[in-house]
């Protein structure tokens, strides 16, 4: 159901790594559809909404695992991160219920065979996916990164969380064809690369967390310094100096300033 303008939806996405063969780490995009309403044709980490289901999934704590000790709304960005994942790239952050190792590539291909068209027209519950198949949502592997909440004014706003997580081996990863039209692992230094050459279009939010991503030594290196730092919330303000459009964000958010130009999607 389409929200009304200026209403701020709570929104998940994840920054899925894995070691790059050339660089320090890899993160899985995608490229959003240019019929998208929202962020069309930009390069995206996968993710989206929080929709009813995952508030009821955060309900029933035999469907997912390390959620100990979470509130009702971060139990429901978590959940809401990994099916967006799952809808969107097939990757799936689960665990065979009562096991500690991720569930098998093998499996989760299954899974997203049978599946993934259904839950995304709809016509299936993700809980009832996860259940029917006797698995718990890896709620442990999500790490907070970052928190951004779109500037007022604009059309549609979001309260979007972000996490890093491993992706787990073996697990490639494969767009939609629908809401996305193509999918990449590539380095930060890539994604950017290709942001400044124009091969890309880079919101602002993603722009600044791939140039954070980017100075970690390595996936470990990452999560780690994710799960010792602070998070200081973003709610860019924009503003005019001639013509040009400014963003500014909080200095102590970590992102190498406070006050930036605008030269892309918000």
């Amino acid at each position: 159901m389409p929200s009304e303008p200026g209403v701020v939806r709570p929104a998940s996405t994840i920054l899925l790594l894995r070691k790059g063969a050339t660089d320090a780490i890899d993160v899985f995009m995608m490229v959003r559809h240019y019929q998208i309403e929202f962020a069309s044709g930009a390069l995206v980490f996968p993710g989206g909404s929080v929709d009813a289901g995952d508030r009821e999934i955060g309900t029933r704590p035999e469907l997912y695992s390390g959620g100990d000790g979470l509130d009702p709304d971060t139990l429901a960005f978590k959940i809401a991160a990994i099916r967006e994942t799952f809808e969107e790239s097939r990757i799936l952050l689960a665990r065979p219920r009562g096991s500690n190792d991720l569930i098998a590539a093998t499996k989760a291909s299954a899974i997203a065979d049978q599946h993934r068209d259904a839950l995304n027209e709809g016509k299936v519950k993700f809980a009832d996916i996860i259940a029917e198949n006797d698995l718990e949502l890896a709620l442990d592997l999500l790490v907070p990164y970052a928190h951004w909440i779109t500037p007022e004014g604009m059309k549609k706003r979001f309260d979007t969380w972000f996490f890093l997580a491993e992706a787990p081996p073996e697990q490639v990863g494969m767009h939609d064809g629908k809401e996305s039209t193509d999918s990449i692992w590539l380095s930060p230094r890539e994604a950017l690369e290709g942001g400044a050459s124009g091969r890309f279009t880079l919101p602002f939010p993603t722009t600044r967390n791939l140039i954070k991503l980017g100075k970690q030594p390595s996936v470990a290196g990452a999560l780690d310094d994710a799960n010792r730092s602070t998070i200081v919330s973003v709610t860019p303000i924009v503003t005019k100096d001639g013509d040009k459009r400014q963003l500014r964000i909080p200095l102590e958010a970590g992102y190498d300033g406070e006050v930036f130009e605008l030269t892309g999607a918000p």
